[in-house]
């Protein structure tokens, strides 16, 4: 497989950020009057950002008349505290150097939307390295769909076929699949609490260094 980039999920992929927002949440709770959640709680649901995290925490559906308040006090609490104890997943720093010493491109293609995913990749020092971001917000419509991973590769200029997309949801395997790419569970992330070998992808893979062990092949 001749690879020219790769594509990677941000939350729960390339980096941690559960703590943050599990403590958004958990200040809903303590507005509310609730005890706060342990993030161990929590840390399944950040993937799926505050649908998630507000469907765990309160039992709300995007669909409840109660939804749209807790969605947009979420998202301020996690505005002004995006990257307080947010940090990359140990051995994404050591993958991303040496991606860029063989000069492959890599990017991030993320449902988060833009204007937290360019503070937050900025804040982890990766915003000006990655050879294309795409944001929940960015494309037509949001992964599973197909189109913000096409889009990130209209932007780094390579073919759907050589890329490699890494994410820890089922519907990052769902749109890499839809986009012909080669599919990556990463086994270190949030994962939703699913069997992920019912997901369908490529390869499943348990650090961020067995990246390179697929460039490379056998």
């Amino acid at each position: 497989m001749a690879i020219e980039a790769i594509l990677f999920d941000l939350d729960g992929t390339l980096a941690d950020s559960a703590p943050d927002l599990g403590a958004a949440l958990n200040r809903l709770r303590e507005e509310a009057g609730l005890p706060p959640f342990p993030l161990d709680i929590l840390r399944p649901y950040a993937s799926a950002g505050a649908r998630g995290l507000i469907g765990a925490g309160f039992g709300l559906a995007p669909d409840h008349a109660l939804y749209p308040d807790l969605q947009r006090r979420f998202l301020a609490h996690y505005a002004s505290r995006i990257c307080v104890d947010t940090r990359l997943f140990p051995g994404v720093v050591e993958l991303l150097a040496e991606l860029d010493r063989r000069g492959i491109r890599w990017g991030v293609v993320t449902n988060k939307i833009e204007r937290y995913t360019r503070p937050l990749l900025k804040c982890l020092g990766l915003h000006d390295r990655a050879a294309c971001i795409v944001s929940g917000d960015s494309a037509a419509k949001p992964k599973p769909d197909p189109a913000p991973l096409l889009m990130a590769c209209e932007i780094a200029r390579v073919r759907p076929r050589n890329v490699m997309y890494v994410g820890d949801d089922e519907r990052d395997v769902q749109a890499g699949r839809a986009a012909g790419m080669h599919t990556v569970i990463a086994a270190w992330g949030y994962l939703n609490g699913v069997p992920i070998k019912e997901w369908g992808a490529d390869t499943i893979i348990d650090h961020p260094a067995d990246v390179l062990v697929l460039i490379d092949g056998p």
